[in-house]
């Protein structure tokens, strides 16, 4: 049985004054109160009034809360601003973006995927999480009984198989609309044979989370309560085909063109003590660290262009108080080695590993304390972030390639915390699933 297929979405009506960029989010967890009401200002009909229906994100409001959600998602639904479609579809997704001078497609697909917990089907996460609570997506999840917001995964397609069975004949697109200098297309396939032939491709493909591993994970808890509703009721099992097992996706394959992932820079504070000699000194086994000659407004420069042109495992590190940027030159890739024995030597050599395992936890923390952490994937947020007062010092790193994270879930390793930021995010608001 194959573990995607398609669905009956509910999208934004589409009509000739639909503006999709007044009505499309980011997803719900990078967004406040104030970056809310702009997008509510926008338009009343945003998807953030239902996806976003108590703040601050992942606190839990009261039942209220969510049962105005869904009130609002019906009233939508009951006016004409959403409507369902009526056949099954698969939804090729195309974001287009700008990076670096550089123009990028990245071509996925919206399908839903069979649930399963992680360890015991397809899909696996790719990185350690923080534990968050659930509560407050599986209070939205009951009340709306929809999935508003995707899962962000991944898949193996070397050959672009299953982007060339969906886009060969996609016209003008269905629903478009820029946000925060992305812009966002859809489009809906219902043919059978190229469905069929997209479900033949993805096969028992892994699927790798690579954004929301918290909703997937309130997927699982929806499904087991529907679970134990179903039987207390039926006396049987929840049929395979039963809504609450699958989930909503838009699935990306690892090899597009159109992908991008930026490194996740450290910003450490509570370490006014910091010396830039005592760390030279007690890193010198295993780097060497040497001052460069950039002033404070080409960090960005370096991080972008100059640090990936580098050497395997050579990191970046400015100090926030001196205004110094420094450059840490790798002299032993094995530096992990006694100090993770249990790991594959791919994990020992992530340099998001190093970064953590060795730099963080066996020279910063003993010499200096245990640092506060702060990140960012923006080069240009590094200097204003660590001013010296209340951040001291940033640690500076290359992306992680896609070819370890797929190399490390073949052999069931997950990455470290905050090991990939997957650029752009993914829009709410492109496409719902009923449950």
């Amino acid at each position: 049985m194959a573990h995607i297929r398609p669905f009956h979405a509910i999208r934004y009506a589409r009509r000739p004054d639909l503006d999709l960029s007044k009505l499309i989010a980011p997803p719900y967890d990078v967004l406040d109160e104030k970056s809310k009401a702009a997008y509510v200002a926008r338009h009343p009909n945003n998807i953030v009034s239902v996806d976003l229906p108590w703040l601050p994100p992942k606190s839990v409001g009261p039942d209220s809360a969510y049962q105005n959600a869904n009130i609002t998602l019906q009233s939508w639904l009951k006016t004409g601003i959403l409507t369902q479609d009526k056949r099954p579809a698969t939804y090729p997704y195309m974001q287009t973006f700008e990076h670096s001078g550089r123009t990028y497609h990245r071509r996925g697909f919206i399908s839903l995927v069979r649930l399963s917990p992680f360890g015991q089907g397809q899909v696996v996460p790719h990185e350690k999480t923080y534990e968050a609570p659930i509560e407050d997506r599986l209070k939205l999840m009951r009340a709306t009984k929809a999935q508003l917001s995707p899962i962000f995964g991944l898949y193996s397609d070397p050959r672009h198989e299953v982007n060339n069975a969906l886009y060969a004949n996609v016209g003008k697109p269905e629903h478009a609309g820029d946000l925060d200098g992305v812009k966002h297309q859809l489009w809906s396939v219902t043919d059978a044979e190229v469905e069929n032939r997209v479900s033949d491709l993805m096969g028992n493909k892994p699927i790798y989370i690579a954004d929301g591993h918290h909703r997937y994970t309130t997927a699982l808890a929806y499904q087991k309560e529907v679970a134990a509703q179903y039987q207390a009721e039926h006396g049987s099992p929840l049929p395979p085909s039963h809504p609450a097992n699958w989930c909503l996706f838009v699935l990306v394959g690892m090899q597009d063109d159109g992908m991008l992932i930026l490194p996740t820079h450290r910003i450490l504070g509570n370490v006014p003590k910091f010396d830039i000699a005592t760390f030279t000194r007690v890193v010198s086994p295993n780097f060497e660290v040497t001052e460069t000659p950039l002033p404070p407004d080409q960090v960005d420069e370096f991080v972008r262009n100059i640090l990936p042109m580098q050497p395997a495992h050579t990191f970046g590190l400015y100090d926030g108080r001196a205004k110094k940027l420094y450059q840490l030159a790798c002299k032993n890739p094995d530096v992990l080695k006694n100090l993770e024995p249990g790991q594959s030597e791919p994990w020992r050599r992530l340099d998001v590993a190093i970064l953590q395992r060795y730099f963080l936890d066996e020279v910063v923390t003993p010499l200096f304390g245990e640092p506060t952490k702060s990140y960012t994937a923006y080069a240009d947020q590094v200097v204003p972030m660590t001013d010296g007062a209340k951040n001291q010092v940033a640690i500076l790193l290359k992306s992680t390639p896609l070819a370890a994270l797929e190399q490390l879930g073949r052999h069931g390793e997950v990455m470290p915390q905050k090991s990939t930021f997957f650029y752009p995010k993914l829009a709410t608001g492109m496409a719902i699933n009923p449950l």
